[in-house]
């Protein structure tokens, strides 16, 4: 008796994650302000009538989308950091650690940039990227805190937010150079907020 609902759920939860990642690339595609519905529902070869027995609109979508990608951040964030402290990174070592997962995250997950990478959030999309400011902002808070535990709290906050603002400028454009460019880009990232840390540890 219960294996058929196990089923169903099952189908279920696989639908639902197809239309996530329509929807991604529907979003990376035509920006979320262009993006509908229905162009989802098509992208995920469905119709618009299946889709809304999933999610209510297009923001109840963006946030769905938002919780995917907190969890591959951490999944990406946590593996790069296995089996290695910080405080025993060079800041070189440290930066490419910090970096280099959150690059190929963007390059991985195309819709992110479109909805949660850009200074012009919509409104609509304030809350369902609140997740992602706050994992991003606690993990470089804890960086900064390892590396210059002389700063106080407010000192460390200041600095992180500095140090992802930086970088939020900077990943559009490693993301839309060609591949044989971004190489170059993202070491001068990392020179730039290298510099920008060093005379802080």
């Amino acid at each position: 008796m219960t294996e058929r609902p196990r089923r169903r759920q099952a189908r279920g939860e696989q639908r639902m994650a197809e239309i996530l990642t329509a929807a991604a690339e529907v979003f990376a595609r035509s920006g979320y302000e262009a993006a509908t519905t229905n162009a989802i529902a098509a992208e995920a070869g469905i119709s618009p009538g299946s889709l809304y027995q999933f999610f209510a609109n297009k923001e109840a979508i963006a946030r769905a989308l938002a919780d995917r990608f907190v969890t591959r951040m951490r999944a990406a964030h946590e593996a790069a950091f296995t089996g290695s402290d910080p405080a025993d990174l060079s800041l070189p070592e440290l930066l490419d650690r910090v970096i280099d997962p959150i690059i190929e995250f963007n390059l991985a997950n195309p819709g992110f940039k479109a909805l949660f990478a850009r200074p012009d959030m919509p409104a609509g999309l304030a809350e369902a990227a609140r997740p992602i400011q706050e994992a991003l902002f606690a993990r470089v808070t804890a960086i900064v805190a390892v590396r210059a535990p002389a700063l106080s709290p407010a000192e460390r906050a200041l600095t992180a937010r500095v140090l992802i603002q930086v970088f939020q400028a900077m990943v559009p454009l490693i993301i839309a150079a060609p591949p044989e460019e971004r190489p170059l880009l993202t070491t001068e990232l990392k020179h730039l907020l290298g510099r920008y840390l060093a005379p802080l540890t």
